[in-house]
């Protein structure tokens, strides 16, 4: 090229640089780093139930576990808590020797069988020193007892009437548990009045067969001294009295 060509050539270059500027090279774009912002995150589709709370936060992100409960019917086995019935344990003492000295204190031995003894039978007979009554029971094991000489009059336990008693002594036999009627309310033992006429012991009066508790009184000639023992093969509590 010619000088004078060189020189056109540099003159038109300078105007277009004037005019338009030179494009300048294009840098490439930032990397990507892949992250996706959390609020992005894909939300569970599938809606819960009416009537259940709606997840917020991470949790939202997580499909939760939904239960349909309708009234109590429905409830998960993990929350049923066995309800445990406490059944009281048998507590059967011994016989306290002691019982059978002879005395004027109230004497008793608590027990707990766990059914009410049913009482079957009271009898009553003489001996050379003593009287004796008797009172027969069901099962293997005499019921518990309480023994004391009370006030007259004597109170029947249902009505709250007086019963009259022969003797200047009360003697109370309480027996607990124990009941004096069968299934169908009847009595077991048929008669609830008796006068033996014995040299110590006048007379005998049922006062009280009401929740486990059946209480006999003897009606003796004075306050004398009693001793209380227990037999077996049948169960049997025997109560003496002297003359």
């Amino acid at each position: 090229m010619t000088r004078s060509g060189r020189r056109m050539s540099s003159l038109w270059l300078a105007g277009c640089l004037a005019l338009t500027g030179c494009p300048k090279k294009e840098e490439p774009a930032a990397a990507s780093t892949g992250a996706q912002p959390q609020a992005e995150a894909q939300a569970p589709s599938a809606s819960p139930p009416p009537g259940t709370i709606p997840r917020e936060g991470e949790a939202a992100a997580k499909p939760p576990v939904h239960t349909a409960t309708q009234g109590n019917e429905d409830v998960a086995a993990a929350d049923r808590v066995p309800v445990q019935q406490d059944v009281p344990a048998e507590d059967l003492p011994p016989e306290d020797a002691k019982n059978r000295e002879w005395t004027t204190t109230p004497v008793s031995l608590k027990r707990r069988p766990a059914q009410p003894v049913t009482l079957r039978s009271v009898r009553a007979g003489t001996h050379a020193a003593f009287d004796r009554v008797v009172f027969e029971f069901d099962g293997p094991q005499v019921p518990g007892y309480q023994l004391q000489y009370v006030d007259k009059p004597i109170i029947q336990c249902g009505s709250g009437d007086e019963t009259s008693l022969a003797g200047k002594g009360a003697l109370q036999v309480t027996l607990s548990p124990a009941r004096g009627h069968d299934d169908q309310g009847r009595a077991t033992v048929a008669t609830l009045a008796m006068k033996p006429k014995l040299p110590g012991l006048l007379e005998l009066v049922r006062t009280c067969d009401f929740e486990a508790e059946v209480t006999w009184v003897l009606g003796t000639q004075a306050v004398s001294d009693f001793r209380v023992m227990e037999l077996k093969a049948p169960s049997r509590l025997v109560v003496d009295v002297k003359h």
